[in-house]
């Protein structure tokens, strides 16, 4: 019989980790949990303990229901950097938000571990310094992202140098159909309220304002080993079509089906093999009707270009991005400033940044707290 493969799921009280241990669940004689790291809902997590009973647990803050947790099973404290390299694991799930990633998904690739990857951050602050832990450990990243997925779905079998466009679908966020005039009066429900997906609430404003699609194409410069000249995006509202890849020949492969993240999810934990998928409606093009596809409104949508130049300027210049944005983001939430201050805000962070070409980490972690100081300080002007 296969053993099961044995996962550190960081970031496991979070949307991704959640539909994580529910696919895990479905397939318990192939997937077995050994870690569970989280930030600061532990009462969740100490459901999440009792239920998967993991070798090793990790949190932010400790409350009484996760210190009975603990005590009933018999897990042991072990930080996310030493998850990532424990002996016992086969393969870490980076689910987190934020930097927060960085150095457990560094040190697992360093390891020579495979990487299930659904933290945009990291990539986007940091992907050279990813590529060189790959390089030098011999680790693998496994999207996670549907879209990722799609892209890396498209390429199995293919060479990369083959690749003439990489074409990343968009469903166009919350506000997709709102008149542009209405954008400046937006709330944060309104802004959380998306048209397909379910997902965290940082991640579902970035959606509503295209950044997310933005980091997506750094992302997939790091992912696929491509330039950001390659990478395009297309609105594409009805995300049945979670991305394409177009190839020197002319041919175009997309890969389809139903919007759910445990598909790509479980894809990733189980590369190469397909197993059966967890209980789901089955994509059926008949009832789905027409498919559409449009170009993004840059101007409607700033963040995207912000992204995407950014992406191009390399160096610190997307951590600073990411950085600002998730400061921005943060207080459009808490009701500080308004849906289209978070351009702002990420604009006037980046025009007075110096970016660093191929920067160090250390270099990566000061211009993020950089941004983020930056930017508080802007808000507090406003």
């Amino acid at each position: 019989m296969t053993q099961p493969i044995r996962i550190a799921v960081l970031g496991s009280t979070g949307s991704i980790g959640h539909q994580a241990l529910d696919v895990i669940r479905q397939l318990p004689d192939r997937f077995s949990v050994v870690a569970l790291a989280a930030g600061k809902n532990t009462v969740e997590l100490s459901r999440q303990v009792e239920a998967f009973r993991p070798k090793y647990v990790c949190a932010d803050a400790w409350g009484p229901a996760l210190d009975h947790a603990v005590e009933v099973t018999g897990a042991r404290w072990l930080s996310m950097d030493e998850m990532a390299i424990a002996e016992d694991v086969d393969l870490v799930l980076v689910g987190t938000a934020g930097a927060a990633g960085l150095m457990p998904t560094i040190l697992a690739l360093r390891a020579g571990r495979p990487v299930a990857i659904a933290n945009k951050e990291v990539l986007v602050m940091a992907g050279h310094l990813i590529r060189e832990a790959m390089v030098a450990g011999g680790g693998s990243l496994r999207p996670v992202d549907s879209e990722h997925s799609a892209i890396w779905q498209c390429l199995w079998g293919e060479e990369n140098h083959e690749i003439r466009r990489i074409l990343l679908t968009a469903s166009g966020g919350a506000f997709r159909d709102l008149p542009e005039t209405e954008l400046a009066a937006v709330t944060p429900e309104q802004a959380l309220n998306h048209p397909t997906w379910k997902m965290g609430a940082k991640i579902t404003v970035d959606s509503a304002s295209l950044m997310n699609k933005g980091m997506e194409t750094i992302e997939a410069m790091w992912l696929f080993d491509v330039p950001m000249e390659k990478v395009e995006v297309v609105l594409h509202r009805e995300s049945i079509v979670h991305s394409l890849v177009e190839f020197s020949d002319g041919s175009v492969k997309a890969q389809l089906g139903v919007p759910d993240m445990r598909l790509p999810i479980q894809c990733a934990l189980a590369y190469p093999e397909r197993m059966p998928s967890p209980p789901m409606p089955v994509l059926d093009l008949a009832s789905a009707g027409a498919l559409h596809f449009g170009k993004p409104d840059i101007a409607r949508f700033p963040c995207l270009k912000l992204a995407m130049d950014a992406g191009r300027a390399g160096g610190t210049a997307p951590a600073v991005m990411a950085a600002a944005d998730e400061v921005a983001v943060g207080r459009f939430l808490a009701r500080e400033v308004g849906f289209l201050d978070i351009p702002r805000i990420i604009e006037q962070v980046l025009g007075r940044h110096e970016s660093t070409a191929n920067p160090p980490l250390e270099a990566v972690i000061a211009a993020d707290a950089w941004a983020r100081k930056v930017a508080a300080s802007i808000v507090v002007s406003r």
